[in-house]
């Protein structure tokens, strides 16, 4: 479909791209391939979610041109082959949200999110030609970080009724793979405990998906936590001149509860001599 009377055109930024690529453009640019753009895409996608997780509009706005950079630089290296251009890309996307939305766009209609969501897998499903006997889990990524790959695998399992009643039953789970893992921990049984180890995580995984909590996210954000916690200590430490492997655990224990109880220390380390 046509998309006429556009408000935000990106004429100016694909002009951009085609002299970078062009023969006296580059040289960088001009060096790439899909493939070896794969690790800013993933780079890109995973500061715009550090400006989201921040709050910061600003940041937001200038990460999300980054990442639009990326989509424009792969449709120009495909319309330089002749394989597709960023306006059968744009075309393409705009169909598809206006066919998997019929609630909106046409003369169905749905009574909450839930079916919204049954109603895309459905309309998926036939876009993609599905036949009896496909997989129920079919179209998930393999490339996805674990913990997402194993959500959307839940989720798709789910939606054809292989769940749990509640999550309690997600919980008794947790426990039982967790007293696997100490199991097979006690018997040095490496291979056992590498697949204990990923049943239990799979485990959390439900227990999130019961509780509405994006496990990525909230991994994330844990990790975000513990950056500024031990970032306190190694503050400390240099303030102290001392070299953070001098402290005593528990010393370092210590520095870690102040940073914990204290959210303007969990915010920013101690300023040290000549900041």
């Amino acid at each position: 479909m046509k998309v006429e009377g556009s408000t935000y055109p990106l004429d100016p930024l694909v002009r951009v791209m085609e002299g970078l690529l062009a023969e006296d453009g580059c040289p960088w640019d001009r060096e790439q391939t899909h493939l070896s753009l794969r690790r800013y895409l993933l780079e890109e996608s995973y500061e715009v979610i550090e400006a989201i997780e921040e709050g910061d509009m600003h940041k937001l706005c200038e990460e999300l041109g980054d990442l639009l950079l990326q989509i424009v630089f792969h449709a120009a290296l495909a319309q330089a082959r002749g394989e597709f251009s960023l306006t059968e890309v744009v075309e393409g996307i705009t169909a598809k949200m206006i066919r998997r939305h019929p609630h909106v766009f046409a003369a169905a209609r749905v009574k909450d999110s839930a079916q919204v969501q049954v109603n895309w897998e459905e309309i998926k499903g036939q876009e993609r030609g599905r036949k009896e006997g496909d997989t129920v889990l079919a179209g998930i990524p393999v490339q996805l970080p674990a913990l997402m790959r194993a959500l959307k695998l839940q989720e798709k399992a789910a939606r054809v009724g292989f769940d749990w009643d509640s999550a309690q039953g997600a919980f008794a789970k947790v426990e039982e793979e967790l007293l696997e893992l100490k199991e097979a921990a006690d018997r040095e049984d490496a291979a056992a405990v590498e697949e204990e180890l990923g049943d239990l995580l799979f485990a959390v995984v439900n227990v999130a998906r019961f509780l509405l909590v994006e496990p990525e996210t909230a991994l994330t954000r844990t990790n975000a936590k513990f950056t500024r916690r031990f970032r306190y200590i190694e503050g400390v430490a240099r303030q102290e001149g001392r070299d953070l492997k001098d402290l005593t655990l528990a010393e370092m224990d210590k520095l870690w509860e102040q940073a914990k109880e204290n959210g303007k220390l969990c915010e920013k380390p101690p300023r040290e001599a000549g900041d």
